[in-house]
């Protein structure tokens, strides 16, 4: 695959702005106050006294959605963290020809914030933007890892993740190409598909659903039918919200 634009990444990223919150990455002299790294985030629990961001997140989740258990809650906050990791990464392929060095180390988040998830990243350094590096950048540097913690801490199956990681990725390739469309970046949204594409044939992803030009079904459940008031989502294996089984297929 070839990217049609090749730029210096800007100190700010600020090619990313018109696209949206879930596009946009600070720089760490924003943030408003000391926050955890990412590393810190997928590191082993933190005793309660020194605070432990993940299990803050989920539970912050949990209490917002009303959650009727742990596990619902660490399902959507993967995936909705999972959705800013592959916006940034995306818009920054598709738009700079170029990827900043997501090193979980770099990024700090705020687990108190509000969706999107609040990122500061301390400094801009350029990587390829081919699948190979992007896949290293959020699926092994990123999602791995999340998985494996949440999944050490909460009921969650694997499949389920990894089908939110998939579904976060379809929606951020489908948010990118439509504004590519609407501001007449027709190269934009085209090295977006073929990018997204790609991804989806890694092995972590390419039994999660099934990928189109157009459109992107899972083959599990997030489980946010769950919640009070939740229905099934666009791309869910489901087409309505089950009532007699306890427990979604996860993958």
């Amino acid at each position: 695959m070839v990217l049609l634009l090749f730029v210096d990444l800007d100190p700010d990223l600020a090619a990313l702005r018109p696209l949206g919150g879930f596009f946009v990455l600070r720089t760490v002299g924003e943030a408003p106050r000391p926050l955890p790294t990412l590393a810190a985030a997928y590191g082993p629990p933190a005793p309660a006294a020194q605070g432990d961001p993940l299990a803050f997140r989920v539970r912050k989740v949990a209490n917002a959605l009303r959650a009727p258990e742990l596990r619902i809650a660490a399902s959507v906050a993967q995936q909705g963290l999972a959705a800013r990791l592959w916006s940034v990464t995306l818009g920054c392929a598709a738009l700079y020809g170029r990827i900043p060095d997501l090193d979980p180390g770099l990024l700090r988040w705020d687990p108190d914030g509000s969706a999107p998830d609040n990122l500061w990243l301390a400094r801009v350094r350029p990587l390829p933007a081919d699948p190979a590096a992007v896949a290293d950048a959020v699926l092994h540097g990123h999602l791995e890892p999340l998985t494996a913690a949440l999944r050490s801490r909460h009921r969650v199956a694997e499949g389920l993740l990894w089908g939110n990681a998939a579904s976060a990725l379809a929606g951020a390739a489908r948010e990118l190409g439509r504004w590519a469309r609407a501001n007449g970046r027709t190269d934009t949204a085209e090295a977006a598909r073929t990018l997204t594409a790609e991804l989806f044939t890694h092995p972590l992803l390419a039994g999660t659903g099934t990928f189109t030009a157009t459109a992107f079904r899972r083959r599990s459940c997030c489980l946010y039918y769950r919640v009070p008031g939740g229905g099934v989502c666009g791309d869910c294996c489901f087409t309505r919200a089950p009532r007699s089984s306890p427990r979604a297929p996860s993958g």
